[in-house]
């Protein structure tokens, strides 16, 4: 049996962070994901779809993501039911993330994104690597060739 969701859309609001009452963060987020075709006006629709992620995850999602952002979703669907206030079963289906991944990044979630992937530090912040000299950035030239003989690569 397999149950495995992957999705690639935008964040439709700002993602919910809770914590449970044992402290565990819980994110509840819906993702707006278009459709491979065009309807017959020539629109592309999109599905908004529901989403939880939990723990560490949730809190990396809420504080460095908002509405617009680029994100990948990787998961299960799982389904549940609960009684709502008017005392009627309500049945919910919703992807469960195993792993969100920020597709582009902080502030760059109007009119397409970078590229990247995973976390982004705050580029505000001082470089506490101490491998790394405040020398100029190495992806400065955007993806254009350089000149690199073939005995200075490591594989």
């Amino acid at each position: 049996m397999l149950n495995r969701v992957v999705l690639v859309g935008r964040l439709t609001r700002d993602p919910d962070l809770r914590y449970t009452p044992n402290g565990v963060a819980v994110a509840n987020f819906t993702l707006a994901v278009n459709r491979p075709f065009s309807n017959q006006q020539g629109d592309r629709e999109a599905d908004f779809i529901n989403c939880v992620v939990w723990r560490r995850a949730a809190e990396n999602l809420a504080n460095y993501m908002k509405k617009g952002s680029l994100v990948g979703v990787d998961g299960r669907l799982q389904s549940r039911s609960f009684e709502g206030q008017d005392g009627k079963r309500v049945f919910v289906t919703e992807v469960v993330a195993d792993t969100v991944q920020f597709l582009e990044t902080r502030g760059s979630s109007q009119g397409g994104g970078q590229g990247s992937t995973g976390f982004q530090p705050n580029q505000n912040q001082p470089n506490n690597n101490p491998n790394r000299s405040n020398e100029e950035d190495p992806f400065k030239d955007n993806g254009e060739p350089i000149d690199i003989s073939d005995d200075d690569l490591p594989f």
